[in-house]
């Protein structure tokens, strides 16, 4: 028990450790929320403009909008989670902390739990605001949508997305100088195929095919229907059970594969501080 106990507070410490960072730089939070938020707006906004675009009176603005904007917002949460589990190498490489915390005596599994673990309910917060922004804003009513049945979704979205970061964090603790931009190839790709802003029935064969093994089509297919159709919490299941198989396969993996990037960056002396 008293092992059980060591792992959760080492866990928690990541948890807080993050926080800190967040109040630390508050300014730079700021700054994303605000370009969160426009962001967000200016793809809605879309769905408002193409009654004038189309020159078509038939076209349901207001469904638009709201496929938009879940579509968004889906997207802002499920990239938060990825960015702060691919980032905290760079921050570490920042603070000047990485040495310390690789070479720390604490699993990485417990280092990486607590960085998720803040990662999602950090995300959850989030996205939040911008969805009350949007709602305030499109005047979205949301009376009929099944939020719980959203909620779950994400959650279960959250496990592959998490093993999909630990992977691509890679980059950053092999690569100093660029690891990070590189990260940004992986969100580009999955952005193209899981029909965050389009259903992806309009994509080449090839691409669509792509699509559903991407986690975030499911998640995405699975959020629309709670919240546009209002469909039951029991009928996600044939969009839950995929991401979660991912997850199951992708975790494993992403820790595997991180720890012989971090082996090999400690061999190769590529813990070191940058800025």
């Amino acid at each position: 028990m008293s092992v059980v106990v060591h792992q959760l507070r080492a866990t928690y410490a990541f948890v807080e450790r993050n926080a800190n960072l967040v109040k630390r730089y508050w300014g730079w939070e700021l700054v994303w929320m605000v370009y969160s938020i426009a962001n967000s707006l200016s793809v809605s906004y879309i769905g408002l403009g193409m009654e004038q675009i189309g020159g078509s009176e038939n076209v349901d603005s207001k469904y638009l909008v709201l496929y938009l904007v879940i579509g968004t917002l889906v997207w802002r949460y499920l990239t938060i989670i990825f960015y702060w589990i691919t980032e905290i190498i760079s921050i570490e490489r920042w603070e000047g902390t990485i040495e310390y915390t690789l070479m720390a005596p604490v699993r990485r599994l417990v280092h990486m739990a607590g960085q998720t673990t803040f990662a999602v309910v950090y995300s959850f917060l989030f996205t939040g605001v911008i969805l009350v922004v949007n709602a305030l804003i499109f005047d979205i009513s949301l009376r009929d949508a099944n939020l719980f049945g959203a909620t779950i979704m994400l959650l279960a979205g959250s496990f592959s997305f998490i093993g999909v970061g630990i992977m691509s964090s890679i980059m950053p603790l092999l690569f100093p100088e660029r690891g990070q931009q590189m990260t940004h190839v992986v969100i580009a790709l999955l952005l193209l195929v899981s029909g965050v802003y389009y259903p992806i029935s309009v994509l080449p064969g090839f691409l669509q095919v792509l699509g559903r093994l991407s986690p975030a089509m499911y998640v995405l297919d699975g959020v629309r229907m709670t919240v546009l159709e209002g469909q039951p919490t029991n009928m996600l299941w044939p969009y839950i059970w995929p991401v979660l198989i991912m997850g199951a396969m992708l975790i494993p993996l992403g820790l595997w594969i991180f720890k012989r990037a971090e082996v090999y960056a400690k061999r190769k002396g590529r813990l070191h501080r940058n800025g």
